[in-house]
């Protein structure tokens, strides 16, 4: 049950019932997302000041929400948006075309190029926004997060049940993720890995980087050979864990870094393939597969046409050697 309110006016009393959506979420993390436009800080202040009420309790912050459980949220006003915020047409419908498989607990993109995973630094609207908007009557949630420039796999939760079974996986190493990306240069072997330890830091202007560090979390990725080119391998690689721009540092500090990559890759390198119609970073979630309940899942997004056209045009520059790869 629940009241309707306007978000443009000041809310009165509103009693939620916690549906299963919720069931064990964090009574913060659920509030973000029920009052939406109201800052953060003023979320906690209602949480310390005990206006938020569970069952006719106060709630604190890291209180878990269950199903049937009556939240109280107080009155408040929230921020007014613009009319014209709504997101444009076409962003709607691409993201609607990206949709690879759907069922209770789950939705799958395969994300294109260019779209981030979520709005923020600069972007309004990112993957799970436009799919909130598309999809109304829908709860989604974003499991994990692909680079803007990324495209492919990418998966949200339909269910609490779905959301924190599918991380606890990821956190447990029980979830196969795979990419397809261009190697700069001739790596000496077909199959290797790279187990180097990473750190991630923030510049003055808010950019994210990451380098190898002996102080740096554990990671781990698994290289292997798919196709060879004149000056480049297109390799498959698995991830062992999951950090922030793991494949992509990882191959930078071995030599060979990813084709494309304006951050951490060869400046001379990108503008040779540039020339052959390489655009952005060549990069590509292809397969990500795990279990949950008992049934196993797997998603898989096939190279896109305009990496493809890359690859032709190595093509034709020089022999290629090809290998069988599922895209």
């Amino acid at each position: 049950m629940q009241t309707a309110t306007s978000p443009d006016v000041p809310q009165g009393v509103r009693q939620v019932e916690i549906g299963p959506e919720r069931d064990g979420q964090r009574i913060d993390n659920a509030l973000v997302t029920l009052l939406k436009g109201v800052p953060k800080s003023m979320i906690y202040r209602l949480l310390r000041t005990g206006q938020v009420r569970v069952n006719g309790k106060r709630a604190k912050p890291d209180t878990r929400l269950n199903q049937g459980d009556i939240l109280r949220i107080p009155p408040v006003r929230v921020a007014e948006r613009p009319a014209e915020e709504g997101a444009p047409q076409a962003a709607l419908a691409a993201v609607a075309e990206a949709v690879i498989f759907e069922d209770k607990h789950f939705l799958v993109i395969d994300k294109p190029s260019g779209m981030a995973s979520h709005g923020g630094s600069g972007v309004s609207f990112g993957a799970i926004e436009l799919l909130r908007q598309a999809r109304l009557k829908d709860h989604l949630e974003l499991v994990h997060r692909l680079d803007r420039d990324t495209s492919g796999v990418l998966v949200f939760a339909r269910t609490r049940a779905g959301l924190t079974g599918l991380q606890e996986a990821i956190r447990a190493g029980e979830v196969t993720k795979q990419y397809l990306c261009l190697m700069v240069g001739h790596p000496q072997k077909a199959k290797f890995d790279v187990n180097l330890p990473l750190k991630k830091s923030v510049l003055q202007g808010g950019e994210r980087m990451v380098r190898v560090a002996d102080d740096g979390k554990p990671s781990l990725t698994f290289f292997r050979e798919m196709e060879q080119y004149a000056g480049a391998r297109l390799m498959q690689a698995t991830l062992g864990t999951g950090r922030t721009h793991q494949i992509r540092v990882h191959a930078a500090h071995i030599g060979h870094p990813l084709a494309g990559d304006t951050k951490y890759g060869d400046k001379e390198a990108n503008k040779r393939f540039r020339e052959r119609g390489l655009h952005r970073l060549f990069l590509h979630a292809s397969h990500m597969s795990f279990e949950l309940d008992g049934r196993a899942y797997g998603f898989s997004a096939p190279l896109p046409d305009d990496l493809k056209s890359v690859l032709d045009a190595l093509s034709t520059k020089g022999k290629s050697t090809r290998r069988p790869w599922v895209g």
